[in-house]
């Protein structure tokens, strides 16, 4: 994998340990069977709700079950330095295990490399609200960061973002890009999403009122980004009794 590179997909892994490294952060998630894994000094077992986070240049071994699956993500190191900070090991919340079983279900169905790409900086966000890290940023950037955060369900232009983290329009994007992946725009509506996943999921809201929460006046609108976001419409929630 380049180091660039964002990747997201279905593994299995055979009952022989392989030891090796490389140059970017790997989670390994549950879907089915068990992963015994040696990161350092540690061991562990992916298995039900428990995670594996391997951190970038970390040693590690690995042995399945006879009959097993995982959700693995391959992330550069520069989109998330944070994750040398976690454990190597982790207990997945509710949210996230639904999260990875959704994962599962788009990975079948062949998703688009687009899909993948912002489920999988979803994924990542979810980790870093689970464990409490944030990533660490220019302090303008971090400004600018959250000055979307509360106002993410509002329209906001890049010239009043460039304002508030006293940049240029130019350098704005350029240092956002660089820090977090995507650009302030497409951060929006990351951060919208984000949102509407976890408001649809709770299921206490009309579609609409999820609508609103997040910015959109028109429905139509939200349901055909929350589609082309995440492969789903916005109605899935309801249909799978959510």
């Amino acid at each position: 994998m380049q180091g660039s590179n964002l990747t997201l997909d279905l593994r299995s892994y055979s009952a022989e340990t392989d030891n090796h490294l490389h140059d970017y952060h790997q989670l390994v998630l549950p879907v089915s069977g068990q992963l015994d894994i040696a990161v350092g000094r540690q061991r562990g077992l992916v298995d039900s709700d428990r995670a594996a986070i391997i951190s970038a240049g970390q040693e590690h071994g690995f042995s399945g079950s006879e009959d097993n699956c995982f959700v693995v993500a391959d992330i550069p190191a520069s989109l998330a330095p944070e994750f040398e900070q976690l454990p190597a090991f982790i207990h997945l919340h509710p949210t996230l295990i639904q999260y990875v079983r959704f994962l599962h279900q788009q990975l079948q169905q062949h998703s688009s490399v687009n899909s993948q790409r912002q489920m999988l900086l979803l994924l990542i966000q979810l980790l870093q609200e689970q464990c409490g890290k944030s990533p660490r940023l220019d302090r303008r950037i971090a400004v600018a960061q959250d000055y979307l955060d509360q106002r993410f369900d509002s329209a906001v232009s890049i010239a009043q973002l460039a304002q508030v983290a006293n940049l240029s329009t130019r350098q704005l994007s350029e240092l956002f890009r660089k820090q977090l992946g995507m650009t302030p725009h497409q951060y929006l509506i990351e951060k919208r999403m984000q949102r509407a996943w976890q408001l649809l999921e709770q299921g206490n809201l009309s579609i609409q009122q999820v609508a609103d929460a997040v910015g959109y006046t028109s429905l139509a609108a939200f349901s055909d980004r929350f589609r082309k976001h995440f492969a789903i419409p916005p109605s899935y929630f309801r249909r799978s009794g959510k």
